[in-house]
């Protein structure tokens, strides 16, 4: 993991992200105030913790660039993946008015950051109710998610929980920028895989050649292309939320 990039930051009105449309428009005085919240950046690489649990975290990040995931592991490793991190998501969120993480974060490839400290971040509530509430939008949809992945693992069955993960964070790379409709490869193998589906590697790999066999998805290396979004959709019995303006931090 690189230290904080201060030499060669960019600017939050340049930050690439700030121009798609699929982030909310921010003004001068909301701009100024997350310019002087952030520290710096900072690039990983591929398999870096980020966050560990049981530790403390002395900043925030959003990420700009790449994947990561968020997890929680038991003492004998086993591991949940709760969920995964795109361009535009505020990681240690979860632990900003906790003393202790009580989750851990993986850059899943390799990962620019953008840094802020921890310390400060009640400015943004004491001096933007706008900010204060994207704040809050942001942990609101983070449960939003966490309840739909609840939904897979307790109800779907393990061909339809394969199904609405893939296209779930199909569509997550898509509106992210991570992903075009032609060229869909999630960096994802089949341990991944099992992690987040809460199944066995052996039971996952039977069900990832189901979907293969449907014309649904193609292994790429350690990809995973998506063919047929619609199937998996319809599989998962899922629909993407509508495309909105979501806010950045």
């Amino acid at each position: 993991m690189d230290g904080l990039a201060n030499s060669a930051m960019i600017k939050c009105e340049a930050c690439a992200l700030r121009r798609m449309s699929g982030f909310r428009s921010m003004n001068n005085e909301e701009a100024k105030l997350i310019a002087d919240f952030k520290s710096g950046e900072m690039r990983c690489d591929s398999g870096m913790n980020l966050i560990s649990e049981g530790t403390f975290s002395p900043h925030l990040y959003t990420v700009l660039e790449g994947w990561g995931f968020r997890y929680k592991s038991l003492q004998d490793g086993r591991r949940q993946i709760l969920n995964y991190l795109v361009p535009g998501d505020l990681i240690g969120l979860q632990g900003a008015l906790l003393q202790e993480m009580d989750h851990s974060v993986e850059a899943l490839t390799p990962m620019r950051l953008c840094v802020f400290e921890r310390s400060r971040f009640l400015t943004i509530f004491e001096k933007s109710a706008d900010l204060a509430f994207d704040v809050t939008w942001i942990a609101s949809r983070e449960e939003r998610i966490l309840d739909g992945h609840m939904l897979s693992l307790g109800q779907r069955t393990a061909l339809e929980r394969a199904a609405y993960l893939l296209v779930f964070l199909y569509f997550r790379g898509l509106r992210a920028g991570l992903l075009k409709p032609e060229n869909a490869l999630l960096p994802l193998n089949q341990n991944l895989i099992a992690d987040t589906l809460g199944l066995s590697l052996v039971h996952t790999n039977k069900t990832l050649k189901r979907l293969a066999q449907k014309k649904m998805i193609v292994w790429r290396g350690r990809a995973c292309e998506i063919l047929d979004p619609e199937g998996l959709s319809a599989l998962a019995e899922w629909e993407p939320p509508a495309a909105g303006a979501r806010p950045l931090i």
